[in-house]
């Protein structure tokens, strides 16, 4: 039986409430800075493929700060790799305000670069949550953190509009407005996880419990960084990665080219925004559902709950002629309910999967292959629709998704559910 001693609830309720607050305060910056990235690209290039890699070079620039900030915490603790990565965000901002001022495209996509610093500093806090919690808690206490992300994502597109209409009013090009919101918003997000996070879940973790031999992968007591961890991880540590991320690359695949498919049968963009906005909805407010799930059945089996929903989705989405919204919205909310399902059954099996001191390198290496992945399905469905269907890439990821249910769903067979 694991106890808590009543300190460490008391540090642990903090946690997540700053964790929270500041999920609020990133999700909406990255959403304000990102609603109209692709379009400014676009505008200020001239090039509809320089505006596609606007939000690419922001899911890049959050796969490549995952390792810096997940050696900082395993260093110095949770507290200066969060606020490494909403600084670095903020500054990306700044940086792409003073791009869209001046005109310049190349420089816009360095900010955007640096600007996936908050997505990565997002990622990140929802492991933070799992600090201090109880062994039996975990699963929840993340799941927390993730829903708290759904407020900031539907306030977010909704400000940048305003903010745009701000700076034209100010004499500056209405783009700058959105990018400056976005970095006052993320610097006020530094300054709750600089003040609010104390003291660091990470350092009083390390200090309290004992190394947590269960689950955890074998080996030397040294702490292998960057990609090198994955050699030193468990089946179980991998099965969760590797979860992780085909549930993100599936989603963001299907996902991104839905408005193109909707597109085809004239379909309005108020019809395209409520689809995608039920499937947003989906992806955050069903999350403490499945962390309660995960922690009461196990982890292994909702993540196979979340690869069979991909499946379903491939196939309710796929075969959706391009102007029946109703079919489209209800296989992109079952996509949205398994990548949420996949994301916290396997964040928390990943974290109680190894030791303590190797936590920080593991959950940094699930959010770069996290992203990288994100980043590749994003590419790859453009280039399967254009080449075939948006059926056939409904087809190529449900089978996709396939071999991760069947390997769930032995291991579930054969290991104690937890």
């Amino acid at each position: 039986m694991v106890t808590v001693a009543p300190q460490v609830e008391r540090v642990q309720r903090k946690v997540v409430r700053v964790l929270t607050g500041t999920q609020v305060l990133g999700s909406a910056a990255v959403t304000i800075g990102l609603a109209f990235s692709t379009l400014i690209a676009a505008s200020l290039s001239g090039s509809e493929a320089v505006g596609g890699l606007a939000q690419t070079a922001a899911v890049a620039g959050a796969a490549l700060l995952a390792l810096p900030g997940a050696r900082l915490a395993q260093r110095s603790g949770r507290r200066p790799a969060l606020v490494l990565g909403y600084g670095m965000g903020a500054l990306g901002a700044v940086i792409a305000a003073v791009a869209v001022g001046l005109g310049l495209w190349q420089v816009l996509l360095v900010g955007l670069l640096l600007f996936g610093g908050a997505s990565s500093a997002n990622y990140a806090a929802r492991y933070a949550a799992t600090d201090l919690a109880h062994p039996h808690r975990r699963a929840r206490e993340l799941s927390r953190v993730v829903w708290a992300a759904m407020i900031g994502a539907v306030i977010g597109p909704n400000l940048a509009d305003p903010a745009g209409r701000a700076a034209g009013a100010l004499g500056l090009p209405a783009g700058v407005g959105p990018f400056l919101l976005a970095a006052v918003v993320l610097g006020a997000a530094v300054l709750v996880i600089q003040f609010g996070l104390r003291p660091d879940p990470l350092v009083v973790v390390k200090s309290t419990r004992p190394v947590e031999p269960a689950h955890c992968a074998g080996g030397s007591s040294a702490t292998p960084g960057g990609l090198k961890i994955w050699g030193s991880l468990n089946p179980m540590a991998r099965l969760a990665l590797v979860g992780v991320m085909l549930c993100h690359t599936a989603m963001v695949g299907l996902m991104s080219m839905t408005p193109v498919h909707m597109n085809h049968a004239g379909s309005s963009l108020r019809v395209v925004g409520v689809v995608i906005s039920l499937h947003v909805a989906a992806m955050y407010a069903a999350s403490p559902l499945f962390g309660w799930l995960a922690d009461r059945i196990g982890r292994v089996p909702v993540l196979a709950i979340g690869a069979s929903l991909v499946v379903a989705a491939s196939g309710v989405a796929g075969m959706a002629p391009s102007h029946d919204a109703p079919q489209l919205a209800a296989g992109l909310a079952l996509l949205g309910f398994g990548w949420s399902a996949g994301l916290v059954a396997g964040s928390a099996l990943l974290t109680e999967s190894v030791r303590v001191e190797d936590r920080p390198a593991a959950q940094g290496l699930s959010d770069l292959v996290m992203n990288a992945g994100g980043a590749i399905g994003g590419a790859v469905s453009g280039i399967v629709v254009t080449a075939w269907s948006y059926a056939v890439l409904g087809l190529i990821v449900g089978f996709t998704a396939l071999p991760l249910l069947v390997v769930c769903l032995l291991t579930s067979l054969r290991r104690p559910v937890r």
